[in-house]
């Protein structure tokens, strides 16, 4: 099997997030085991008690080495515009859901690993293919904390096999979300007795829109490397629904931001905290770093050397990698398609950089692992 038939099997076996991947997963665990792999298979059932299917594959001896990591949900597939999930090829491009995102490069990394001779390995390569990416890296965020092989193997290098039009990825940005609560007490607004949750917290809204702006012109929380080199601030209010006549007893400020290396994160979460208690209010703080990869670190000169890329650039959006990164050592973004066509109808990838993901992940197979 090529990486087109495969690209193309796995885009007619509809995954979308909210139904089970376990069946698009088995596909790939029986290809990686006929061909030498063990497999460490970590499931569980999400919220609505869907299967969610996570695997590490593992060929070659001894640890560290190098990971090939992808997702094998999509995002719904619009069929009613489009044959979503009846791949099919137009002037050289790949039609279908997950063509680029992710299923044509993750078909890109299983063809390549399973071309690799295991007696000429010194050291392991990995398949990782996690679940429910598109709806919050549940899958790489429970992998990350349930694997065994990942844990005690400790990848050197990795791949995040993302669409980057086969232009290596360093870095990318993470999120931070913060929850800031007021509470008061709920009365008739006619009798005066009421205390508004809504207005107890507004002079702390006042000073996020002074943070804001100095987030905007301060050099201290951007990163030029970045594009835009802002961290994205944004608020948001919910008083559960409170209406005109009545005071709010609970008010919710949500607060979030595209945390970036070097970009002043723990200073901004600090200060949030510091004006939240000033005025009395309940804080609940979410980070989720972002990647970041050193410039100089073989993964990516390696890469740039195959590729013929000169620089290796950043994105904006978000990755598995955040917390694959607990467990493998440095990661670079680096796949066939683009971003653009990610999640829209007719979605695609071109021919050409499906088949010359194969040879650059052979590549970095044969120059970091034998």
């Amino acid at each position: 099997m090529n990486v087109l038939e495969l690209t193309k099997k796995l885009i007619s076996m509809p995954s979308v997030s909210k139904d089970t991947n376990a069946d698009v997963n088995q596909v790939l665990e029986d290809i990686l085991s006929s061909a030498g792999f063990e497999i460490e298979r970590k499931t569980y059932e999400d919220e609505n008690g869907v299967l969610k299917a996570n695997f590490v594959a593992k060929l070659g001896p001894g640890t560290g080495g190098l990971a090939f990591c992808s997702h094998s949900d999509t995002v719904p597939g619009q069929e009613e515009q489009w044959p979503a999930f009846d791949p099919e090829i137009k002037e050289g491009l790949l039609y279908g859901r997950g063509s680029c995102d992710m299923k044509g490069p993750l078909a890109a990394t299983v063809i390549a690993a399973t071309q690799i001779d295991p007696s000429e390995l010194k050291k392991p390569i990995y398949i990782v293919v996690t679940s429910d990416e598109e709806t919050g890296l549940t899958g790489a965020k429970f992998l990350s904390e349930v694997s065994d092989v990942l844990k005690r193997d400790r990848p050197e290098h990795g791949i995040i096999a993302e669409p980057t039009s086969m232009v290596p990825v360093y870095s990318h940005k993470g999120f931070a979300t913060v929850n800031v609560t007021a509470h008061g007490r709920a009365a008739h607004t006619s009798t005066g007795l009421g205390e508004s949750a809504t207005l107890k917290i507004a002079p702390f809204m006042a000073d996020m829109t002074k943070l804001d702006a100095e987030m905007k012109s301060d050099p201290m929380y951007q990163n030029d490397a970045f594009t835009p080199p802002t961290n994205g601030f944004n608020m948001i209010i919910n008083d559960y629904g409170t209406p005109f006549n009545v005071s709010a007893s609970k008010t919710t400020v949500g607060l979030c931001f595209r945390a970036m290396p070097d970009a002043g994160t723990e200073e901004i979460l600090a200060h949030i905290q510091e004006r939240a208690d000033v005025y009395g209010l309940d804080v609940d703080v979410e980070l989720v770093d972002s990647l970041y990869c050193p410039p100089t670190a073989d993964i990516v000169t390696t890469s740039l050397e195959l590729t013929g890329v000169e620089e290796a650039e950043t994105v904006p959006y978000g990755t598995d990698g955040v917390f694959l990164q607990n467990v493998i050592g440095n990661l670079v973004i680096l796949g066939p398609g683009d971003i653009k066509v990610a999640h829209t109808i007719e979605e695609h990838v071109p021919l050409t950089e499906l088949y010359q993901a194969v040879d650059v992940y052979k590549g970095l197979i044969k120059q970091l692992c034998m």
